[in-house]
């Protein structure tokens, strides 16, 4: 964690380096509020996306304090404050990456609620595909069942080609200069200013971008083996979005037997787009299967 943090953490909750048997992540965790009760009615811990992190669900904290959940944000590694390798991919390999999120898991106690958002989804579905045991539902926001659509991942493809030959810095202006897509640098609404966001994707490892672009654009179909663990399963996405078209994302929680959420007038990132509803949706989800 730096001591000088480019997002200062939502009201009521901390930052700090959350110790696992993998490493230090760098997380923002959240009790539940007085307003409820100060009683814990689940652990949360999500995962965020491409050239996401942590703050991604900045705003989804105040709201599911009320609710009295608790809610974690962690950054995986080499995501903003978590560090990694700059220049070896093979560390950011989805199968390590699943592991470091179970071992995030099982450092807060487990059981957990588990949410990814979009990339976040993909590797928290390999994680839940090694061993299930941490988690006591699994929500998938914004995330779909296997590549991101063409167009991103022609925009995927641009990014890893200028990360190849540009530095960190450049290639922020670069992605600043081409209109940032919803996977590439695309800051969610409201999320902090452009000195915030630029702090926060020069934290990133160019190793992490370069092997999680690579996932994004060749991830198979693993619908039917995640099908078969034996949880609650929750599909929340917009009305709208490029990276997984809607009726992706619909057949998907079909085929999950999953409760299907769909926030009005929210995209790629509803937790920013609409986070009062998004947040009430989640807890609503978990409200109903009742405590771990």
């Amino acid at each position: 964690m730096t001591s000088h943090p480019a997002f200062p953490p939502p009201p009521g909750a901390r930052a700090y380096a959350l110790r696992t048997s993998r490493g230090e992540f760098a997380v923002v965790d959240s009790s539940p509020s007085p307003e409820a009760g100060g009683e814990e009615r689940g652990v949360v811990l999500m995962l965020p996306g491409f050239t996401g992190s942590k703050e991604d669900f900045r705003l989804l904290h105040e709201p599911l304090a009320q609710r009295g959940y608790r809610v974690v944000a962690v950054d995986g590694r080499g995501q903003h404050e978590s560090t990694g390798p700059l220049d070896d991919e093979s560390a950011y390999a989805q199968r390590e990456l699943a592991r470091d999120v179970l071992a995030q898991a099982t450092a807060l106690g487990g059981p957990v609620h588990l949410v990814g958002h979009s990339l976040g989804g993909q590797i928290a579905r390999a994680a839940v595909l090694l061993d299930h045991s941490p988690f006591v539902s699994f929500t998938l926001v914004s995330s779909g069942p296997a590549e991101i659509s063409v167009s991103q991942q022609q925009r995927v493809k641009l990014l890893r080609d200028a990360l190849a030959v540009l530095s960190m810095a450049e290639v922020w202006e670069a992605i600043q200069a081409m209109g940032p897509p919803e996977e590439v640098g695309g800051p969610a609404r409201g999320l902090g200013d452009q000195d915030q966001l630029r702090r926060r994707w020069l934290g990133h490892s160019p190793a992490q971008l370069l092997a999680t672009g690579h996932q994004l654009c060749t991830e198979p179909d693993r619908v039917a083996e995640l099908a078969a663990i034996p949880l609650p399963f929750h599909v929340l996405s917009g009305a709208h979005d490029d990276t997984w078209p809607v009726a992706v994302l619909d057949d998907m929680a079909l085929r999950l037997d999953a409760r299907r959420t769909v926030i009005t007038g929210a995209e790629h990132s509803p937790n920013a787009d609409r986070p009062l509803p998004t947040a009430d949706a989640l807890a609503d989800f978990w409200d109903g299967l009742g405590r771990p």
